[in-house]
């Protein structure tokens, strides 16, 4: 019993439902922007001790992530829908790495996808309320397709500046070198100014070049259908349950069935 009210407790806690379940995820999510930012700056040319406490907190943060991955397994009903699901996938990609680097398995291993934790913000993006913060449906269509397209930028300039800044330094000198270049191969202008010495970093080119012709103009595409639907849209306020928008031509309120008209009948 005592177990049930603490797992519920925690539940809670890692949800948007309550205030603290509000602060909980606002606290991950800066964490996750912490540790973008602080692989970011480890490209460039630091001091010593600052570049150590970079790391430190780059450590502790991923202690966080892991006490979160197993506390939300812990509360999970279906342990293995959780542990097989894609959100999950991506936080075993933010750890596991760091986990192996504990134990020597891979030199340097642990910092080798730092890039990808990124994507732990995917999670917070799936629910119909953002943090209680963003509800309106266009807002959250947008804030998706930014997320989407700004993160698979990040990403790719990660690992092309992972795989490249070793044998290719006065290319790929510091992430930005990498963000300038996977601008410009995306948006398929391709200036040529820096190119991939080896073969993965030029798989991972042609990756981008792909990605660029079908992601970028879909998602593009998406939002302008969206904004569309949206103009089609009429400022009609539902008597029954106060819904305010509804289609142009729409009798019937479309969350509770309610006659639209009844009210400027009465």
């Amino acid at each position: 019993m005592f177990s049930f009210s603490v797992r519920q407790t925690v539940n809670q806690c890692l949800g948007i439902e309550t205030l603290s379940g509000r602060l909980v995820n606002l606290t991950i999510i800066s964490l996750v922007i912490i540790s973008s930012a602080i692989f970011v700056i480890q490209t460039y040319s630091l001091p010593e001790d600052i570049q150590h406490l970079l790391t430190l907190t780059n450590t502790c943060i991923l202690i966080a992530f892991i006490v979160e991955y197993g506390l939300r397994l812990w509360c999970s009903e279906n342990k293995i829908n959780t542990f097989f699901s894609i959100y999950s996938i991506i936080d075993l990609f933010i750890f596991v790495p760091f986990i192996l680097g504990l134990f020597d398995i891979g030199v340097g291993f642990s910092h080798n996808l730092s890039w990808f934790r990124i994507l732990h913000l995917a999670r917070f993006l799936r629910a119909k309320m953002f943090l209680g913060i963003i509800d309106s449906e266009k807002e959250l269509v947008v804030t998706r397709i930014v997320f989407i397209l700004c993160s698979i930028i990040f990403v790719y300039s990660g690992l092309i500046y992972q795989i490249e800044h070793s044998i290719n330094n006065p290319s790929f000198r510091t992430f930005f070198d990498a963000l300038y270049f996977s601008v410009v191969t995306m948006t398929t202008v391709g200036f040529g100014d820096i190119t991939p010495l080896s073969e993965p970093g030029r798989w991972i080119t042609l990756a981008m070049i792909l990605t660029g012709i079908a992601l970028i103009p879909w998602q593009i595409s998406e939002l302008i259908k969206h904004f569309v639907r949206e103009a089609q849209k009429a400022n009609t306020k539902c008597p029954s349950c106060g819904l305010s928008v509804h289609d142009l031509d729409a009798n019937f309120c479309k969350l509770c069935g309610a006659n639209l008209a009844s009210k400027e009948s009465s």
